[in-house]
């Protein structure tokens, strides 16, 4: 049966977040084709993973048998997360912009589950290849030629940890915009054009969860 790791990070409950709302597009249509798979869901926002630290650093560059005590139970929650992430048969991420960046829960869950010589690097990956589609839901407009081209750090960032330069996971990003249109003055010439975003994303996360789903069936 097919797996599917499914990550939210935004701060705010599905009626008032666009990158759970389409996320939950992707994982309904997951799984109508494999309704008796397996999904790991955690939501970081709500259940945030503990920030890396020293002990637990050290201990990814530590062989096992050669770990204090305290290095091994530090590297429990590494081991737990990182198994979760070989586990799966594919990745769902949304990963909402806040301050032109991930947001920092995201980046947490990405410190601790990458290993060099395991996860990351240039050697062989454990998860290498796993597709993982990334729902990076933006307040404005930060695509090529935008005045803000320069400030976007979600799709930048992901696609090289995530990509051939680091996890080497097959990246796919939905990308709805303008999502503050409705709720900010002076955007509201932009509020079909954020309907619209937010329509072409939720098609799009269907189609890709169908499209991933039945490569695996059988």
């Amino acid at each position: 049966m097919a797996t599917l790791l499914h990550l939210d990070t935004s701060l705010f409950p599905r009626e008032g977040s666009v990158s759970r709302d389409v996320a939950a597009s992707f994982r309904a249509a997951w799984e109508e084709q494999h309704p008796d798979g397996t999904v790991i869901y955690r939501d970081l926002a709500a259940n945030p993973v503990p920030h890396l630290d020293g002990v637990g650093a050290a201990a990814g560059f530590t062989a096992a048998a050669d770990r204090t005590p305290e290095q091994a139970a530090a590297f429990e929650i590494r081991e737990e997360l990182v198994s979760e992430l070989e586990r799966a048969d594919a990745i769902l991420i949304g990963a909402p912009m806040y301050n032109f960046t991930i947001p920092s829960t995201l980046k947490a869950w990405l410190d601790q589950v990458i290993i060099m010589g395991r996860t990351f690097g240039t050697g062989p990956r454990s998860a290498e290849g796993t597709p993982v589609t990334v729902v990076a839901s933006r307040g404005g407009g930060y695509g090529p030629g935008t005045p803000r081209e320069s400030f976007e750090f979600v799709q930048n960032y992901l696609g090289k940890v995530l990509g051939e330069d680091g996890f080497g996971l097959d990246v796919e990003f939905i990308v709805p915009e303008l999502t503050l249109a409705e709720s900010s003055p002076g955007m509201e010439g932009l509020i079909e054009l954020a309907k619209s975003s937010r329509a072409q994303a939720h098609e799009a996360a269907e189609t890709r969860a169908k499209t991933l789903a039945s490569s695996l069936v059988g």
